[in-house]
């Protein structure tokens, strides 16, 4: 039997907020994203109405369930993935989904290559990522409409078909370019009406690309030499206006060739009886005869 609230009803957000532990979340996500405001915005945006839904069902106030389907645009590298795994654990915390875990597919993974392929699948797929979140990447490569004898379309209808009437135990987030993902969702109007959280991703500055460049030395325990902070700088400013920039994905992959560049240089060296400093160092040179410098993609 259904209570009756009066307006003066109260109800604990505070209680309710420090019960889900969602500002743990959070805090993740400003700890370990550099910039991205918009992005960190959007998703305390999300959260917040998600909280606010869970007040008004403890006093059975009737709302439409919110959506929760989403799409994340931007370049390679501009930190999706991982903000789709805090998502997860958002809803998972809020009560949005039972498990919480990040299943992430693409095109391959849901597309079969002959007749009667496809749907096993797919459903495949989407049985491993029930109760939890679906991160398609590049979803626009699920559809080609030049190519008559291509499957991507029945991947595409049978997760329309899932995303409505399952959307209790599937969150599903598309990603990728956002110009392509704009002309997917133009080709799939059906997609597009059940995606209600778009979020852009913008692309790095050269600055946030070196205090990114920090953090990952750090987590290896490595660290710049004094005079290497500028030159990754300059690297990452030039690095930008190359093709295929993917962003921090394009500076992990600098630093993993600094670092076997200062491994070389000291194994040549001749030095045997090596410091600490030695090991953890990563000086300017181990970059310069890098990428740009050296016109290396």
């Amino acid at each position: 039997m259904n209570k009756n609230y009066t307006d003066d009803t109260l109800v604990n957000l505070q209680e309710e907020y420090d019960k889900t532990k969602i500002q743990e979340v959070i805090n993740e996500l400003e700890q370990e994203l550099i910039g991205l405001t918009p992005v960190k915005t959007r998703i305390k945006e999300i959260a917040a109405l998600l909280l606010i839904d869970r007040l008004r069902n403890q006093l059975n106030l009737v709302s439409g369930s919110p959506g929760l389907h989403m799409s994340f645009t931007g370049s390679p590298g501009t930190g999706k993935t991982t903000v789709a795994m805090k998502m997860a654990d958002i809803l998972y915390r809020l009560g949005y989904i039972k498990q919480g875990h990040l299943l992430t597919v693409t095109r391959d993974d849901l597309v079969g290559q002959y007749i009667g392929h496809t749907a096993p699948k797919t459903k495949e797929v989407l049985k491993q990522a029930m109760g939890g979140v679906l991160f398609i990447d590049e979803a626009y490569y699920l559809y080609k409409p030049d190519n008559e004898r291509d499957y991507g379309a029945e991947a595409i209808e049978i997760l329309l078909q899932v995303m409505e009437n399952q959307r209790d135990d599937l969150v599903v987030i598309f990603a990728g370019y956002k110009e392509k993902m704009d002309k997917f969702y133009e080709s799939n109007p059906g997609l597009s009406s059940r995606v209600t959280n778009h979020v852009d991703f913008p692309d790095y500055t050269a600055e946030e690309l070196l205090k990114i460049a920090k953090l990952m030395l750090e987590e290896q325990q490595y660290k710049f030499a004094s005079d290497a902070d500028k030159v990754l700088l300059e690297y990452a400013e030039r690095r930008m206006k190359q093709p295929h920039f993917a962003n921090a994905r394009s500076i992990r992959n600098a630093l993993d060739r600094a670092r076997m560049r200062q491994a070389n240089r000291i194994f040549i060296s001749g030095d045997r009886v090596l410091t600490k400093s030695d090991l953890v160092t990563i000086e300017s040179e181990d970059i310069l005869k890098s990428r740009l410098f050296s016109q290396e993609i």
